[in-house]
């Protein structure tokens, strides 16, 4: 697990909101558990797309 979080904070349609939180309630998961989860596999599937240098120097320097 990540040791430093920061916050994301994102619009999203109402409706949607309120259906996307019953299933993750439904699957005994928070509906943030659910975007980190989304968001490690979504790097996972197109990391390759940036430059490992640049992100290693991104990395380092935080």
């Amino acid at each position: 697990m990540e040791t430093y979080t920061a916050r994301l904070t994102l619009l999203v349609d109402p409706d949607k909101k309120r259906l996307f939180e019953k299933i993750c309630a439904a699957q005994d998961l928070t509906s943030s558990q659910v975007v980190r989860r989304f968001i490690r596999e979504y790097i996972d599937q197109h990391v390759a797309l940036i430059d490992q240098e640049a992100l290693a120097g991104e990395t380092s320097e935080h």
